[in-house]
């Protein structure tokens, strides 16, 4: 078991490469003068939490004396756990303090790379990212074929190497309470989860009025005080785990997949990806008819039964319902899904509410969750 946050090696910061960085950043008359740790202990009065540890910067440009400060901020469990958390911060810090009356201005934004080394970055716009490209095709065609054409032994063989595969990834474990919550606390507040989307449906929705809404999320509060007792469930996930980021690789006989575009975190919680996943299944079928019927329901059925197999996570069933929700609310959403049927989504919503009634989820009486409450 992978133990707390991983311990990073301290950040050194060595003169030669401020230097160096200077002149990387400024030109090559930058010169630095001198550098020296700001404050001493207990320096912020009575303000003892600190988030780095500041260095004072003396150096000159074309001449001119200029006095910097060089700030890091250190990990912590109020969602600075990872550096590209930390880095969302300066970066902010960076574009934003400028602006501001009074506000100290900000010099310049860059970050240590493995060796120590300080690495400008230069009047940033926006990031960007390039990723390999896979060969394969969307596995939701293979779902759009089955509704034309029927089940096939193949799509089995897929349906059970995807859970085998989380089986897989789910058996790296972190023991890590706070980062636990602060999935819960993202999977429930933050603007794509749950409250985000239900805020982003129209208001007021005839088909989901707002008094059901109010009383979906006061029942999902429940949810996160009850979830606070599962922390030891952390584990290695995808976190967007759908059959749009699936590319199904066909070699001669034989199938593979490769996934696509990771999402809110390294860890989270298991029941996140095999809801995901299954309840696209369940979109799939409620096309044919307003309960999880046929191809679907074995589809549905192969992949939950394989996945607690090779598992082992009963306890999945204690913790499922919040993420069915989380999911449930994109697949059923106006905005991105627009030409559902209206029996389809109203089954969808129907099963927002009733999945979070019951203190564990039965994936073989799916259907129980479709009808009126």
């Amino acid at each position: 078991m992978r133990k707390g946050t991983e311990e990073k090696t301290p950040i050194v910061v060595r003169p030669e490469a401020v230097e160096r960085y200077l002149r990387e950043a400024f030109g090559e008359s930058a010169r630095m003068l001198g550098v020296c740790a700001l404050g001493t202990d207990g320096g912020q009065g009575m303000k003892e939490f600190g988030y780095g540890k500041p260095v004072c910067l003396d150096f000159e440009v074309d001449g001119q004396v200029r006095r910097g400060v060089l700030s890091i901020m250190r990990g912590d469990k109020y969602g600075h756990q990872f550096y590209w958390d930390r880095a969302a911060i300066l970066m902010f810090q960076y574009e934003a303090g400028g602006r501001m009356e009074k506000h100290v201005r900000p010099i310049a934004l860059g970050y240590f790379d493995q060796d120590d080394r300080l690495v400008p970055v230069s009047a940033p716009k926006e990031f960007f990212i390039i990723s390999e490209k896979a060969p394969g095709y969307d596995y939701y065609l293979d779902l759009q074929r089955i509704q034309k054409t029927g089940l096939e032994a193949r799509d089995l063989d897929m349906a059970k190497a995807f859970a085998s595969w989380l089986a897989r990834v789910h058996a790296a474990k972190k023991d890590d309470a706070d980062l636990y919550m602060r999935r819960i606390r993202n999977l429930i507040g933050a603007s794509e989860c749950i409250f985000g989307l239900v805020d982003a449906y129209p208001h007021p929705y005839d088909l989901f009025p707002p008094e059901r809404f109010c009383a979906l999320e006061k029942r999902i509060i429940d949810w996160r005080w009850k979830l606070r007792g599962f922390t030891h469930r952390l584990s290695e996930v995808h976190g967007d785990f759908h059959p749009w980021n699936v590319l199904v690789q066909e070699q001669g006989d034989k199938r593979d997949f490769a996934v696509l575009d990771r999402s809110r975190g390294e860890w989270g919680e298991p029941a996140d990806d095999v809801a995901t996943m299954s309840l696209n299944y369940v979109l799939f079928g409620l096309y044919k008819e307003p309960r999880l019927t046929g191809d679907f329901e074995r589809l549905f059925l192969t992949f939950f039964e394989t996945y607690l197999r090779e598992s082992g996570d009963d306890e999945i069933f204690s913790v499922i319902a919040p993420f069915f929700v989380f999911r449930g609310l994109v697949i059923a959403s106006p905005q991105w899904y627009p030409g559902h049927p209206p029996e389809v989504r109203r089954a969808l919503l129907r099963f927002l509410t009733n999945v979070l009634e019951n203190e564990r989820f039965d994936c073989r009486d799916f259907n129980r969750y479709l009808r009126e409450p």
